[in-house]
């Protein structure tokens, strides 16, 4: 037991042009990815956008033993095809939007001079990340780490590869885009920000259910990203700690879209099938802070070995999406939820129960790497901070940033939260426009912690993690691009100048393909037959 774990991050990005406020946000989604995609030739001549590869999709399994029917599924979980461009009357194509680019809820040059083939909406990095069109947002999907500090170095990456992305975007003529990082448009709409956790297939998917939920439920008091306004449709003007909390109607189920549960039920490994589970989690903020990041996925990888092990604490929610929901309505975190049995608990002290165990654990065990014990220091530390005083943690935690500073404007101005400027607060917070963004703004003035330079963000951007097959995927595209057909989390596929078939190279093991293993191949510049023979010969 550890705080390492392979672990890879999702965050799907609200998107808005200014000028057209009313422009389709599939097509604006479209619009980045495929401007980063020009950027990545126009700094590289060979490389080129390699397509993803759907084969080994399968998202309706369900991790409780069966499939869901093809025709029940909602349109949102059939991440299996190609993405297309939607609006109310149907689907566009690439050569329609060509067609149509004078179009109002268009608004964009970019299409009008490209053949239907040319626009790209699903493309893998050079870092190993997967950047594409999830229905109405842009997404990037950070490769896999096996570090909670590498797990928010790539995943700040794909902030600053969105921002590259919308200034491309702009010089190409697609007029200003704005992207945030948030969860809701406070309209009724929220969008996603996921977390994948590597785990051995053969740990009861009841157990990890059971162990994992009142963790969930109470993790956000220092993960939550905050939000002004409650209920789905933001019926109540009040500040909440977490932005999706209000969004969950389940415990437990397959649905990321509709009807969204606690614990996600997906399965689907990306991997050795026989040997490994993705735990896919949906319950999380998307997180500017790079503290709140560490703490969400550190302490996670922690309470997941908790659970292998069979010493996860024994609580249990009599109602864990109310339990959920009136945590987060709670900035003074003193509101107590109710366990079977009568006990009533803080989401502090449900907290406590978990590092308390995971402390013990690793004492007894003599686990004590710099990793684990950095996670289990903050844990520590961040809970009696949020005990004595939440605003103590206001540098670390976005939540109560955003609190103090909003809450900090309406006293001075003697507003309510449901004044329209701070609706634009909320949304400002998150913008990333590192001069306009809030968060920037306060990170800049030293007002929140950081972990990392903004050049060791660049590094991320161009370079993969080099100790997970990330870093095989990442470094065949920046090398092998021009015949790299086709890519996903486990395969390569390569188109070989004379071969009569695609090559496809399967990466079923996420701890294989890593710079010790294969280094010295990039190193030698073979050939790319060479390169795929040298692969074969050492699966």
């Amino acid at each position: 037991m550890s705080a390492r774990r392979l672990v890879g991050l999702e965050t799907e990005y609200g998107i808005i042009r200014p000028s057209m406020p009313k422009a389709n946000s599939t097509v604006l989604s479209a619009q980045i990815v495929d401007a980063y995609a020009q950027l990545v030739a126009e700094q590289d001549s060979a490389a080129k956008a390699a397509r993803w590869d759907y084969t080994d999709e399968s998202p309706l399994q369900d991790a409780r033993g069966f499939a869901m029917d093809r025709d029940q599924a909602h349109p949102s979980q059939l991440t299996d095809v190609e993405p297309g461009l939607e609006d109310e009357e149907g689907i566009w194509t690439a050569e329609s939007i060509a067609l149509d680019g004078n179009d109002a809820h268009v608004g964009s040059t970019l299409y009008q001079e490209k053949d239907s083939t040319d626009v790209v909406m699903n493309m893998v990095l050079g870092n190993g990340a997967r950047l594409y069109v999830d229905h109405a947002h842009p997404e990037y999907s950070s490769p896999e780490s096996m570090t909670p500090r590498d797990a928010v170095l790539w995943d700040q990456a794909g902030d600053e590869v969105m921002r590259r992305a919308a200034a491309t975007a702009q010089r190409l003529g697609s007029g200003e885009l704005l992207l945030y990082k948030n969860n809701t448009d406070n309209k009724s709409v929220s969008y996603g920000s996921h977390e994948n956790y590597l785990m051995p297939r053969d740990v009861e998917f009841s157990s990890i259910a059971s162990g994992l939920t009142p963790f969930f439920a109470s993790r956000q008091i220092f993960c939550g990203a905050g939000r002004v306004g409650q209920g789905m449709l933001n019926e109540r003007a009040s500040f909440q700690i977490s932005q999706r909390a209000d969004f969950f109607e389940a415990e437990v189920g397959l649905e990321t879209t509709v009807n969204r549960p606690i614990i996600n039920t997906r399965d689907e490994p990306h991997a050795n099938w026989d040997k490994y589970r993705r735990l896919h989690v949906i319950i999380g903020d998307a997180n500017l802070g790079q503290i709140s990041t560490l703490l969400r996925v550190g302490t996670t990888n922690l309470v997941l070995s908790l659970i292998e092990a069979g010493m996860a604490p024994r609580l249990e929610l009599e109602e864990p999406v109310v339990a959920l929901q009136q945590i987060s309505h709670d900035p003074t975190l003193k509101t107590k939820v109710r366990l079977r049995g009568g006990v009533q608990l803080s989401a502090i002290e449900i907290q406590r129960h978990y590092l308390q165990a995971a402390e013990n654990y690793c004492a007894d065990r003599g686990i004590d790497d710099p990793g684990t014990t950095e996670i289990l220091s903050r844990w520590a530390e961040i809970l009696d901070m949020l005990e004595r005083d939440p605003m103590e943690a206001a540098d670390q935690v976005d939540w109560i940033a955003k609190y103090k500073l909003i809450t900090s404007f309406t006293a001075r101005h003697q507003l309510s939260l449901a004044d329209p400027r701070v609706a634009m607060m909320d949304l400002q917070w998150a913008d990333l426009r590192t001069d306009k963004g809030l968060y920037y703004r306060m990170a800049e003035r030293g007002a929140i912690q950081g972990l990392f330079s903004q050049e060791q963000i660049n590094q991320a951007v161009a370079n993969p993690p080099e100790d997970t097959r990330a870093y095989l995927r990442g470094m065949t595209l920046q090398r092998y691009a021009p015949f790299v057909v086709a890519a996903n989390w486990d395969a390569l596929s390569f188109a070989v100048p004379g071969a009569r078939k695609i090559s496809r190279f399967h990466m079923p093991e996420p701890l294989r393909g890593t710079r010790n293993q294969i280094g010295e191949l990039f190193e030698a510049q073979l050939e790319i037959a060479e390169f795929i023979d040298e692969l074969a010969r050492r699966r």
